[in-house]
């Protein structure tokens, strides 16, 4: 297959963080005006589908593209050309019967499935959903290949169509159910179609482009037999599947057990419970949004510690190391800080269409906001210690989350004076378990020991004041003005101000953005 229309590295990595940027802020004008449509009963059937759908596809395509992409790369690299068929040829059709079974399991155990969840209504949204795992593992396998080659573009323009996709037939759909005089539940049927009608369109893109560029390079190489090909690809996959698989694993259990508790220990209905459920989804929604903006800090450090290593270079180990620590907390400490102190602001701008929910959801917010710092700082401290190769240790560390969780959730939900309120605060205690047993295993396993209050302090105390002046700019605008307006403008002069405190008090560092895309421009204007 020819063809392969290279980037270097950073430039792949760039066009995907563009990418990135763009399918979420479609994303967002997909699941927005959905929740606005659904209020919290239909939104609770809408994410108890998905999380199911998350952790099938976490199981069947999270380390085996990647694991897919160096194989490509290895016999690209070599220019064995038999080699690369017989690779693809192999993990494709793993990745079909990884599909189909698993898209068989959502489709046919639907019922159980929603019981497992405890919300019976989610039954229609399961089964609509079940296609999409199978066409995102052709997705993946195509993918894999591509990125494998070198070339990102086949992945960001899939990407892209099968998030305009996801949107509008996702938003006509739940609009024409629900005109109709459907229920809310069927509603999120159709609202999660869109997701099956884009992944099915994705794949499709990819296979047409596949099709398209497929020629044949003659080549003299002895590809390796099946079952070694398979072999190695389960022993880079597997790993990274079970590592990949542990906030999905967290979201299923919050889930189950929160509407469970509140169904067995309080003695609610299960419309009551889920109707609860639902309000705190919407404050989920946005507890997730920060994660996705470390994922590029991620994938542009790591291999850099990666790489120093190999070279026994630990001096520049422990220095790109310290800036993983800084640069997550640059964005995640801000982002948590904004979101608890004008969280119901934010609410009512986002969801206006159903204004107690928005009231209720805001409460879960507040704590969820300062969850989000600790989920952003798991997920860079699990890089670490994979970088360092101490992979088994997040597992070990995620299974103590886990118990946290069960424990906390059990202890709070069942108390009827704090009810669905316990489950927002189970989940700050949980990943605040998670962070702390990562620093100490780096702050142990790790020769290069980060400086963790050098790390913390700046963006910390710069948030901090950030987050009084966010409060005191919107309780002075919003006498003045209406409150969606002052929204806006506060969330602007908030930016502004943690921008200047960072930079005023040494925040950022020229090494760290002097390795990012234009870096080197504003590491100019930085004096450390």
């Amino acid at each position: 297959m020819g063809g392969t229309g290279k980037q270097s590295f950073m430039g792949g990595a760039a066009l995907l963080t563009l990418t990135m940027v763009i399918t979420k802020l479609i994303g967002a004008l997909y699941k927005i005006p959905v929740a606005n449509l659904l209020d919290k009963e239909g939104m609770s059937a809408f994410y108890a589908a998905y999380n199911i759908y998350n952790l099938l596809l976490v199981v069947s395509t999270a380390g085996l593209p990647l694991a897919l992409s160096r194989l490509i790369s290895e016999a690209e690299a070599l220019g064995r050309e038999n080699q690369k068929r017989r690779v693809f040829r192999v993990t494709s059709a793993l990745f079909l019967l990884l599909g189909i079974v698993c898209s068989a399991v959502m489709f046919f155990l639907a019922e159980p499935l929603a019981a497992l969840l405890h919300n019976s209504m989610a039954v229609a949204a399961i089964r609509v959903l079940s296609p999409a795992v199978l066409f995102v593992c052709v997705l993946s396998a195509v993918r894999g290949y591509t990125q494998g080659q070198g070339n990102m573009r086949p992945t960001a323009l899939s990407e892209i169509i099968e998030s305009l996709t996801k949107l509008i037939v996702g938003m006509v759909l739940v609009w024409w159910l629900l005109q109709q005089g459907y229920p809310k539940h069927i509603g999120a049927a159709g609202a999660i179609a869109g997701v099956t009608a884009g992944t099915f369109l994705g794949m499709v893109t990819l296979l047409v482009y596949l099709l398209r560029r497929r020629g044949y390079r003659r080549s003299t190489d002895t590809p390796q037999s099946r079952r070694t090909i398979m072999r190695r690809l389960l022993s880079i996959g597997v790993p990274i599947t079970v590592g990949a698989c542990g906030m999905t694993l967290l979201n299923l259990l919050d889930q189950s057990l929160v509407q469970g508790t509140l169904q067995n220990s309080l003695g609610l209905s299960e419309s009551v419970a889920t109707a609860l459920y639902g309000e705190y989804t919407y404050a989920v929604n946005l507890f997730a949004l920060p994660t996705a903006f470390i994922y590029p800090v991620t994938i542009s450090l790591i291999p850099a510690i990666t790489a120093a290593l190999t070279r026994r270079d630990y001096r520049a180990a422990r220095s790109h190391t310290a800036s993983a620590f800084r640069m997550t907390a640059l964005l995640a400490i801000p982002a948590g800080v904004g979101l608890s102190v004008l969280a119901r602001p934010i609410m009512d701008f986002l969801y206006f269409a159903v204004p107690d929910t928005a009231a209720a959801a805001a409460e879960h917010l507040r704590v969820l906001g300062f969850a989000s710092i600790l989920v952003c700082f798991m997920s860079m401290t699990n890089a670490i210690l994979q970088a360092y190769g101490r992979e088994r240790i997040p597992l070990w560390t995620l299974i103590a989350g886990g118990v946290m969780k069960v424990v906390t959730n059990y202890l709070m939900v069942a108390n009827p004076a704090i009810g669905i309120h316990g489950a927002p605060v189970s989940t700050l205690y949980c990943y605040a378990l998670i962070v702390l047993l990562n620093l100490i295993a780096i702050w142990r396993c790790v020769p290069e020991k980060p400086d963790y209050f050098q790390v913390f302090w700046r963006p910390a105390a710069a948030a901090v004041v950030m987050g009084i002046g966010a409060r005191c700019i919107y309780n002075t605008l919003s006498l003045a003005m209406p409150g969606r307006i002052a929204v806006i403008i506060t969330v602007l002069l908030s930016v502004v101000i943690y921008a200047v405190l960072a930079v005023a008090l040494g925040a950022v560092r020229r090494e760290d953005v002097a390795g990012l895309p234009k870096g080197e421009k504003i590491a100019r204007f930085l004096r450390n």
